[in-house]
């Protein structure tokens, strides 16, 4: 059965990282009802689904940001994108940087296939808004995260489903720092603490290290993105300039 679409409910895609907790946060805080996608297409850091019933937990306890406003969370299954991508994400691939120019984590056509079934999930649950944590200031080389893709993405999925999805990328125009920032004015404290402590961003799937920021190796793209921008958002609380 398809539901009619309704501008109180939201659909977050939602891995378990770092900037998907933080979009989860930032959507209970304007939608009556928030649902959950995720996605198992074999990625090597598959740790991070694992992070994802944590955090929804810890966001629906008595008090928190979740109580009473998050719903359902869907899992999907898509290894057939983990076996026709030859990626650093879903191969023992070396993380550099490939011919074409964009890094080996680039998993052709990911975040087009994400959309393409979190719209046809958001269709189905009467959710007509659908929010994701793509960012172009903190540039990883992924064209399927740039806003013009986004953009475009809304026409073709608004064309092909004959109806009128809001897709919303709150962090698009922050960088790491600003996103500790953002996850700090949300929920203070103790939504700081699900990030740090429960989710996961690390692209080796690394959860035995612990550092200030949170888990992973600390000398991938991804850590090394996070570290940077943990150690600029303490720097800018403290008021200390560079």
């Amino acid at each position: 059965m398809t539901a009619k679409l309704s501008d109180a409910r939201a659909l977050v895609l939602f891995s378990g990282g770092q900037d998907s907790t933080t979009c989860l946060a930032w959507a209970l805080t304007r939608f009556a009802e928030v649902e959950t996608v995720g996605f198992d297409y074999g990625q090597r850091h598959a740790v991070e689904l694992q992070c994802r019933d944590g955090i929804r937990e810890a966001l629906s306890r008595a008090g928190g940001l979740g109580e009473g406003r998050l719903g359902p969370d869907h899992l999907v299954p898509i290894e057939a994108l983990g076996r026709i991508s030859e990626t650093a994400l879903t191969r023992e691939v070396a993380i550099a940087t490939a011919e074409s120019g964009l890094p080996t984590t680039f998993v052709p056509g990911r975040n087009l296939i994400f959309l393409g079934l979190a719209a046809a999930v958001a269709y189905r649950r009467g959710c007509r808004h659908i929010v994701l944590g793509v960012c172009e200031t903190d540039y990883s080389g992924y064209p399927d995260c740039r806003d013009d893709t986004i953009k475009a993405m809304q026409v073709a999925l608004n064309l092909g489903l004959e109806t009128r999805l809001v897709l919303h990328t709150p962090l698009m125009w922050r960088d790491k720092a600003e996103t500790f920032a953002l996850a700090d004015r949300i929920g203070g404290p103790d939504l700081l603490r699900v990030v740090i402590e429960d989710s996961h961003t690390c692209y080796l799937g690394d959860r035995s290290h612990r550092h200030a920021w949170g888990y992973g190796c600390g000398g991938c793209p991804a850590c090394r993105l996070r570290a940077d921008g943990y150690e600029r958002w303490i720097r800018s609380r403290s008021g200390t300039a560079g």
